[in-house]
């Protein structure tokens, strides 16, 4: 029982020691494994669009819902650099983390539709779904550090909730329809991430 207390007492220290690591580490340096991860966490996804694309039935497109009926489109977001330059750092990174929030749901629902996506390529975009899940895990941790070093404004997160549940049809075309436009969502979702951490970055290193 010792033995099992000191092995456990071992392992808080060693998780305490990279917490305490991770947060002295300063506010540019947290921003550029940021700013790279969420680089990462876009290409992935628009490579995904595209291997979608590759088998997507006309038809498909036109039963896809519009952009403004993705769950997240409710959040208040600068439309471009300019606008996102009026934006407070703390705002910009509280909206990041809301949409990454937003997106925990919605990735389980894709990952767990994906193998039995009617596509031939439905095991490679499996493994980049996870792939996804496993970035934005990260990321969200990450920026989780990150907020705490900027204040309670920073640390606020908006509430998305996903109502879409976890049936994205039972047609062949519904299937890829509705797994696409999630697909597209997050896309959409991601490139607005990438877009605010970049400008946080530049801020950081006093070149905006």
């Amino acid at each position: 029982m010792a033995q099992r207390r000191t092995k456990g007492g071992k392992v808080f220290m060693l998780v305490w020691c990279m917490v305490a690591a991770c947060r002295a580490v300063p506010i540019g340096d947290l921003l550029d494994r940021a700013s790279q991860r969420s680089d990462t966490l876009h290409s992935l996804s628009t490579i995904l669009t595209h291997e979608l694309d590759s088998h997507f039935p006309p038809l498909g497109r036109a039963m896809m819902p519009r952009p403004s009926m993705c769950h997240t489109s409710s959040l208040q977001t600068p439309s471009d650099k300019e606008q996102a330059l009026q934006v407070s750092e703390s705002d910009l990174l509280s909206l990041v983390r809301s949409l990454l929030q937003a997106w925990i749901d919605p990735l389980i629902v894709l990952s767990n539709s994906a193998n039995n996506l009617p596509h031939p390529a439905h095991n490679s975009i499996s493994n980049k779904i996870q792939e996804l899940q496993e970035h934005s895990k990260s990321l969200g941790d990450g920026l989780d550090i990150l907020s705490g070093k900027m204040g309670p404004a920073a640390q606020s997160i908006a509430f998305l909730p996903y109502r879409g549940g976890n049936d994205i049809g039972h047609d062949k075309i519904s299937k890829l329809a509705n797994f696409h436009f999630l697909l597209s969502c997050f896309r959409r979702d991601s490139h607005k991430i990438d877009s605010f951490l970049k400008i946080l970055r530049c801020r950081a290193a006093k070149m905006c």
